[in-house]
């Protein structure tokens, strides 16, 4: 970490912008304000609730000191909206704008928060919109490794202009310098700070039963260890209960994880609220609640409820009764005046913007919450629960990793508030307490790329840049970069390796003869003994099922070696319903009856003779079991025919032999040694072309992929020589997951003649995606017009995927009708309670219609016809209504499990 600079050094901007605060500024916010002052960029990393946005702060304080402007970005539009509202506060609404992609409020402001996509958004499309800015501020830039948005912070850092200042904020990480480094050859000079103490320490527990232990103790010696009495619990966990002594009393109980409520209770009494208490899914958000209801949780006084009924009376005014009784309101709103609440991505935005008022007023004690909550808003309490350390994925359950452990527990500990912060981790039944002891203790976490080229981003490096300018840009990504980091750790690799091979070579020179060119011969037939030897075990499976399979009633084949060696007269080929490979029924010498597994047979079975079954031959008939037995022992066998490829490979096996035996080296003395480093030679030649295979695949292999997306472009007529077509250019305004069907849609005129509702429903599919481990099967479009232009899409579809396929790409993910029937019945004027089905989530449903919106309005802007235009304007006026408009603020895009 670099030396801090002294308040006497310290730039006299600094001094004033800190005197403005009214508190003194930790030694890391001097410095990284310093070094911005300094016309410096700089990346703060630092915990949650370290303050480093304060840096972020001075920046926009700059830009309105010397008349210039600052972006402030920020990854999701809820903490857009609480980042305006905290600098409205600071300089006045005159001077702030905000920026969410569904709403433009005062843009031309000298400071404007805006999403990190919207930036992006104007790079690509209004030079205009750049002029005079000065700082753009990047919050949460660790979020540059989210697999679906994360390449959005790569494009603005690359395509920024030079002369404008970036202000990175990001959670500690562990190759916060690799990333720097990054940064400086991307956009010059680059100050890092880091800062890895908390302001308010945390305290981790352990909760089991009705034990809680700290997680860590202290040695007389002042060594930190894990807590003893933690790992007892854990074999108690594991054991059970101990059988009861002589009298009937137990010596032990089964440790259990505590029950919600008892939690909640027990961090009353110790004064540990208010708390957030993460669970894994909205279910188990609100399952939380009716618990803490049935059990007559109450954590407030009487003015404490009575003033958060008057706040949520009011802030949920503008909603009709009928809307507030669909949302459950009276029974959520009783949850609050008790002090509890949930708070997840199926909750409309304006519960939980009141949720976290009156936790942030100290009126709620306790949230129930999802993970989200740790990546979003600035929301402390004095202590966080982790319930499970397990997380659905979307495909399969993981322990979380020590990132994410770090994010939730980041949230405890209020600065200025608590001494402490408390972070309770509860007993897990299949995970060990040493095993949360070490996650609890991994501080940092790597910050890794997801940067990948996109179609829209193809186009718009097509429409801005020449081709070597547009290369170079993909190949300045921080995903090349850290490939090329692996690279020359490779070429090191490959550089010993080569040094110990030419030991080798070295060693087993042979002054007799040639000895590479008798070692070519050897290796040859060390590899024609390996494969045909062993026979090419998948090839030697397929060529025994063959020879089952061609076997008949009465062929006589010889079967080498094993317990069962011998010949026998095959009786019948047969393949039970439970079984996945056919059987051999067959007769020994010795009259048993055997039935052969394809495993059973070294080689395939061929016939070697043929007898004649005695007619209507049947197994349980002794007789006749007999006289096949005394004809196979009679029977003159022929010698088995041998595959070709065999005799193939052995004629050329032996001709090397033959060669190996007349070659000058095989009269060596020192043959014995020269073969031994020449095996090891070959071993590490094999060794240094995989790495340089790695080497290959690792370099610019973002530039490859990017010219596989341009022959997609070029092949569906999007560019061409280099230029932009009518489609490329619309494509270029695009700003979607499924960009490219949707161009293709447009381009074909599938939306043409469907009125608002089969609109919303047809257009819903792209972007919609059903979210959960049960996804809906088999969802229909909900009327004749919307399900005739759906196919037409699926095709579409097909055919871009077909493309796609062929070069390694899978950018467009295949269109979700999930959401169309909800998008028609919303479009066509129906209450929310006809609209919202039984298991719906009406945070769920307002996010999907203003995804719906969003897209819609795009589509308003690429119509090739005023009539297309007006139905797609249309479309979005009908579904942009109720609860959606009310909560039009804040483009909610939460989500989670």
């Amino acid at each position: 970490m670099r030396e801090t600079n002294t308040p006497d050094q310290r730039p006299v901007v600094v001094v004033d912008f800190e005197h403005s605060y009214g508190f003194s500024f930790d030694p890391f916010q001097s410095q990284a304000c310093a070094a911005v002052a300094q016309g410096s960029s700089v990346l703060v990393a630092a915990p949650t609730g370290a303050g480093k946005t304060v840096v972020g702060e001075f920046a926009a304080w700059m830009a309105l000191r010397g008349g210039g402007k600052t972006f402030y970005t920020t990854p999701i539009k809820a903490l857009s909206n609480q980042k305006y509202g905290d600098f409205v506060e600071l300089h006045g609404a005159e001077n702030v704008g905000l920026l969410t992609g569904d709403n433009s409020v005062n843009g031309d402001a000298p400071i404007v928060v805006m999403t990190t996509e919207v930036l992006r958004n104007m790079i690509y499309e209004d030079a205009l919109a750049l002029a005079d800015l000065r700082y753009v501020v990047l919050d949460e830039v660790h979020y540059l490794q989210d697999r679906y948005r994360g390449g959005v912070w790569e494009e603005v850092l690359i395509h920024l202009p030079i002369d404008v200042l970036t202000v990175s904020l990001s959670a500690t990480v562990s190759n916060a310098e690799e990333f720097a480094e990054w940064l400086k050859t991307l956009r010059g000079s680059t100050e890092v700070i880091i800062e890895e103490q908390r302001p308010v320490e945390i305290r981790h527990w352990y909760f089991a039963s009705e034990e809680l232990l700290p997680m860590f103790v202290r040695k007389p010696d002042g060594e930190v260890i894990p807590n003893p009495q933690g790992r007892q619990l854990g074999r108690r966990k594991s054991r059970g209960a101990e059988r009861p002594r002589r009298g009937g009393k137990r010596t032990g109980s089964r440790a259990r994880p505590p029950r919600r409520t008892e939690v909640i209770d027990r961090l009353s009494s110790e004064s540990m609220l208010p708390v957030i208490y993460f669970i894994f899914s909205r279910k188990g958000c609100d399952d939380a609640i009716m618990q803490c209801l049935r059990d007559n949780v109450r954590l407030t006084t009487a003015a404490e409820r009575k003033e958060i009924v008057t706040y949520a009376s009011e802030r949920v005014g503008d909603l009709s009764p009928d809307e507030l009784e669909v949302l459950g309101y009276d029974s959520w709103v009783e949850a609050l005046r008790r002090g509890v609440a949930s708070h997840h991505a199926g909750m409309i935005p304006a519960f939980k913007e009141i949720v976290e008022e009156l936790f942030s007023r100290g009126l709620v004690k306790a949230v129930f919450a999802t993970e989200t909550l740790a990546l979003g808003i600035n929301m402390p309490a004095r202590t966080v629960v982790v319930e499970s350390l397990m997380k659905f994925t979307g495909e399969k359950h993981e322990q979380i990793t020590p990132g994410q452990y770090t994010q939730l527990s980041g949230r405890a500990g209020r600065r200025g508030i608590d001494e402490l912060g408390h972070c309770v981790v509860l007993m897990q039944r299949f995970i060990e307490f040493d095993a949360i002891t070490r996650l609890a203790s991994t501080r940092t976490y790597p910050l890794v790329s997801s940067f990948r080229p996109s179609y829209n981003m193809a186009v718009n490096l097509v429409r801005n840049y020449d081709r070597p300018e547009a290369e170079h840009l993909v190949n300045s990504s921080f995903a090349q970069y850290q490939a090329d980091r692996d690279v020359v750790q490779l070429e090191q690799s490959k550089e010993r390796q080569e040094a110990y091979l030419a030991s080798y070579r070295e060693r087993f020179r042979c002054d007799l003869g040639d000895f590479d060119e008798y070692r070519e011969l050897y290796d040859k037939l060390r590899r024609l003994e390996g494969r045909h030897g062993s026979g090419q075990e998948r090839e030697r499976r397929e060529r025994t099922l063959d020879a089952i399979n061609s076997l008949e009633p009465g062929d006589v084949i010889q079967v080498r070696g094993g317990r069962r060696r011998g010949r026998y007269a095959v009786l019948d080929v047969t393949q039970r319903r439970s079984e996945k490979s056919p059987r051999v029924l067959a007769l020994s010498e010795e009259r048993s009856m055997v039935r052969f597994a394809p495993v059973d047979f070294r080689e395939p079975p061929r016939p070697v003779g043929r007898l004649r079954l005695p007619k209507g031959f049947h197994t349980r008939d002794a007789h006749a079991r007999r006289k096949v037995a005394r004809d196979l022992a009679d029977l003159k066998p022929a010698p088995p025919k041998r595959d070709e490829s065999v005799r193939a490979a052995s004629s050329e096996m032996e001709d090397l032999a033959a060669r190996l035996e007349r070659h000058l080296c095989s009269d060596c003395p020192d043959l014995s040694r020269h073969i031994h480093f020449a095996e090891r030679a070959t071993r590490l030649e094999k060794e240094v072309r995989g790495i340089e295979r790695r080497i290959g695949r690792r370099t610019q292999t973002l530039a490859r992929r990017f010219e596989r997306v341009l022959e997609v472009l070029e092949h569906l007529g999007y560019v061409e020589r280099w230029s932009l077509t009518h489609k490329g250019e619309i494509l270029s305004r695009v700003y979607n997951e499924s960009d490219l069907l949707v161009v293709e849609a447009i381009e074909e005129g599938l939306f043409e003649d469907l009125h608002a509702p089969d609109l919303a429903a047809v257009i819903s599919a792209l972007v919609f995606e059903t979210r959960g481990p049960d996804p809906e099967v088999a969802a229909a479009m909900p009327s004749r017009a919307s399900d005739g232009v759906w196919k037409e899409l699926m095709t579409l579809w097909r055919s871009i995927h077909k493309d796609e396929e062929a070069r390694g790409l899978e950018l467009t993910r295949e269109p979700d009708p999930g959401f169309a029937a909800r998008a028609r019945l919303w479009a066509s004027g129906e209450p929310l309670d006809e609209v919202l089905g039984y298991d719906d989530a009406a945070g769920d449903f307002v996010r999907s219609v203003k995804q719906l919106v969003d897209l819609l309005r795009q589509l308003v802007e690429i119509a090739p016809t005023d009539e297309l235009a007006a139905r797609l304007k249309d479309a979005t006026d009908s579904v942009h209504r109720g609860v959606v408009a009310y909560t039009s603020l804040e483009l909610d895009d939460e989500v989670d499990d």
